[in-house]
């Protein structure tokens, strides 16, 4: 097979490729028509198997990628693609699900930083109460879910004002020895907004709080224009990560210190699920103090009464003047 798919390629009969949507290390994503439900786009992730792998671990994991597509397949939410089909050819292997239109919080991030301006402060944290909606979803799954690769750039607004998860891959068992738990099969991450415990996985410390760690990460950069410093860097550097109210002065510091509390280095120093730390935000959201610029001019009685008694003179006039006006309309 070509390395990848070209426009007009069919799979299955049933999908024609029309263009290359995205590429990375795990596979390649690409826009198709869906041929059997006229006029529906989808998009298809195609997962390359490793050339080396020898026909039993080949087989294993090929059952294992069935077991995983028909876990996503499961999910319904509105935050989240929905997964219609997953097959196998030759060496790779392939799921379909809904196409999402729209550009991504990267791209949405990118273009205000071009025009030195933040995104305003309410339209991230309402973003932030969809983003936990949608991860909460998954973490209360039997089995639990995990996404393991939020970042902006794998968030879409779409045309109606909602956020899609639209990169989330495959599932695999966290722990080989807790078929229990699910988690997204996207390696370690992405540096910026991966924990450091996506790291070293396979020593099974991985849980909802990793993916909390990645969607603090992913609110750091969109109320400050800046790819966050890496769980590493602060390792060796601890102060490498500036509190985001020190980038913004327009975020205000509750809210700085909630994204540092999601993007604590250790797990148990997060709050303890994706809900909790929603409320964190919510909390102050609610009592928040209403900024000067947000204030809408209202009337104010001490006012109107302060102006009536330094112009009396002037209201009796007006009085007189109606009265008068209003007896030559209707007094003859």
């Amino acid at each position: 097979m070509a390395t990848h798919l070209q426009p007009g390629d069919s799979l299955r009969e049933r999908y024609t490729i029309i263009g290359l949507i995205g590429a990375g290390g795990m596979g390649t994503v690409y826009l198709a028509d869906d041929n059997r439900l006229e006029g529906r786009r989808c998009a298809i992730k195609e997962i390359r198997l490793q050339p080396d792998l020898n026909d039993e671990v080949t087989q294993r994991v090929r059952q294992q990628f069935r077991k995983e597509a028909s876990t996503l397949a499961r999910l319904d939410h509105p935050g989240l693609p929905k997964v219609s089909d997953f097959f196998s050819i030759e060496a790779r292997d392939y799921l379909v699900m809904d196409f999402v239109p729209g550009k991504n919080l990267l791209d949405i991030s990118a273009d205000a930083r071009r025009e030195s301006r933040f995104l305003k402060e309410e339209t991230v944290l309402e973003w932030a109460n969809q983003l936990c909606d949608t991860l909460t979803y998954l973490h209360t799954r039997r089995p639990p879910v995990l996404h393991r690769d939020i970042k902006p750039a794998n968030i879409k607004l779409t045309p109606d004002g909602f956020l899609k998860l639209v990169d989330f891959g495959l599932v695999k068992p966290l722990d080989p020895n807790d078929p229990n738990t699910l988690t997204g099969l996207q390696g370690a991450g992405s540096l910026p907004y991966a924990p450091l415990e996506q790291y070293v996985d396979h020593l099974g410390h991985t849980d909802a709080r990793s993916d909390l760690y990645a969607l603090g990460a992913t609110v750091y950069h969109l109320l400050t224009n800046e790819t966050p410093a890496s769980a590493q860097e602060r390792f060796i550097v601890p102060e490498s990560l500036r509190p985001p109210h020190q980038i913004n002065p327009r975020v205000p510091v509750e809210i700085s210190r909630a994204v540092l509390a999601a993007m604590a280095p250790h797990p148990k120093e997060r709050p303890a699920s994706v809900a909790l730390w929603k409320q964190m935000l919510n909390s102050y959201a609610a009592t928040r103090p209403i900024r000067p610029d947000e204030r809408l001019a209202q009337p104010n009685p001490e006012n109107w009464a302060s102006a009536l008694r330094q112009n009396w003179l002037l209201a009796a006039i007006a009085v007189i003047l109606s009265a008068a006006a209003l007896w030559v309309t209707f007094g003859q």
